[in-house]
């Protein structure tokens, strides 16, 4: 084969390998987009866990009052900074009587196992105001500068706090985009925030006494796939419900602020997580290790390299989007290349956006082709000396010829 022929074969091969990684890609049949659920809330943000990618956003960044929601981020501040078996001693704090709250008395103690468990399923106040005042070693204040803190470490730039509880306080309030941000950190990072999200009820056996505790938020249980996160409800906010589920391998949180009640509430947040499931998906368009493209090896003929793709890519898609790769790799290689050289990408693309571009490595070592000018030379050599050879023959050959002729004619005159 020579050169230019490998390398159109070169370029063919890629062309087809690019080909079949997209046929792979695109999957199943497309769904048809849903439109999104019509929310009667005042903001709302729906994200996807593993890219933290925002699905839905109604006034996602408007700053506004967010009630108990304030308490995840005194539970993130908690868990930083104490253990959970410390146990604290109550300050003299008395709630009101409204108050979300488990009774506890001036003097009592209480493991933070408890008391984190307290405030995240009932919304205990009391049991905020008691965390709030003994990791803040006797100063709400301090405790409040390390919330406020944590929050701009993290990036929630819609957000202020000036309670650890989420009461009706002048400069504490936050944006649905950054609850539904805050609510994936958590997840991610504080398993005991996570696991006890997820419970309908629990027993405290610390204190003066042992309590039983439901969890306010009743999505979880009547719902399987729902494990979390928090419910709220001043009448500044309204009636707030941040929750999460996960199906089919893909976790989602939403929040929606400013309903009405409590069954307003629960059905906006359900039917925008519901939105979300029907409309986006995981999928794995590219996995480790999968052969993309073969090009050709210089100079010799028939030998072909496969290019891997050096990791898997996973992502949430719209299920209505199309998804697809574009193999970018050279038609032909020349050694020396060790393995796992990189030597192209594939990029996918959903819809006309290039999300990810990921490596090519070759499969094995392609070693330095030493032979091949040198063969190809020595041909060259051999047919030009034979040639030559051939010439100079014939020269002789003719040349005694026509002696021989010469010779015969000698001495006889010219016929007449």
């Amino acid at each position: 084969m020579t050169g230019r022929a490998a390398a159109w074969a070169g370029r063919l091969l890629v062309a087809l390998a690019a080909c079949a990684a997209t046929i792979a890609a695109v999957g199943p049949a497309r769904a048809r987009a849903l439109a999104p659920p019509s929310l009667a809330v005042r903001a709302a943000a729906l994200i996807e866990e593993s890219s933290g990618d925002q699905l839905y956003g109604r006034d996602s960044t408007a700053q506004v009052a967010i009630a108990s929601t304030t308490k995840l981020m005194t539970a993130l501040v908690t868990l930083h900074h104490a253990k959970l078996d410390d146990v604290f001693t109550d300050p003299n704090y008395y709630p009101a009587a409204e108050d979300s709250q488990i009774g506890l008395v001036p003097g009592e103690r209480m493991t933070v196992r408890d008391l984190l468990t307290a405030m995240l399923l009932p919304s205990a106040d009391d049991a905020a105001e008691d965390l709030a005042y003994n990791v803040g070693h006797g100063s709400v204040s301090r405790f409040l500068g390390w919330m406020n803190a944590r929050a701009r470490e993290l990036g929630l730039t819609h957000t202020h706090y000036t309670t650890p509880i989420g009461l009706d306080t002048p400069g504490n309030y936050s944006s649905a985009g950054d609850l539904v941000k805050l609510a994936r950190y958590l997840f991610q990072t504080e398993p005991f925030f996570k696991a006890t999200v997820a419970r309908t009820h629990a027993v405290l056996r610390t204190g003066n006494h042992v309590r039983s505790v439901t969890n306010l938020n009743e999505l979880v249980g009547r719902v399987p796939w729902v494990n979390g996160v928090k419910t709220g409800h001043t009448l500044d906010a309204g009636y707030v419900l941040l929750a999460s589920g996960t199906k089919d391998g893909m976790t989602l949180f939403d929040v929606v602020l400013g309903t009405s009640s409590e069954s307003a509430r629960d059905s906006n947040a359900l039917a925008l997580l519901d939105w979300g499931f029907a409309n986006y998906g995981m999928r794995t368009p590219v996995h480790a290790g999968a052969v993309l493209a073969r090009p050709a090896v210089t100079d010799v003929m028939g030998k072909h390299v496969r290019l891997l793709a050096a990791s898997s890519y996973t992502h949430v898609f719209a299920k209505a989007e199309k998804v697809r790769l574009r193999v970018n790799a050279p038609a032909q290689l020349t050694g020396p290349l060790p393995a796992h050289s990189v030597v192209g990408s594939v990029a996918v693309v959903a819809g006309r956006r290039v999300v990810a571009r990921i490596p090519l490595l070759t499969a094995s070592q392609l070693p330095q082709i030493k032979h091949s000018r040198s063969i190809a030379s020595a041909v060259v050599v051999s047919v030009t000396l034979f040639g030559l050879l051939v010439a100079a023959g014939a020269a002789i050959g003719l040349t005694m010829f026509w002696r021989e002729l010469t010779r015969g004619r000698g001495g006889r005159s010219t016929p007449r």
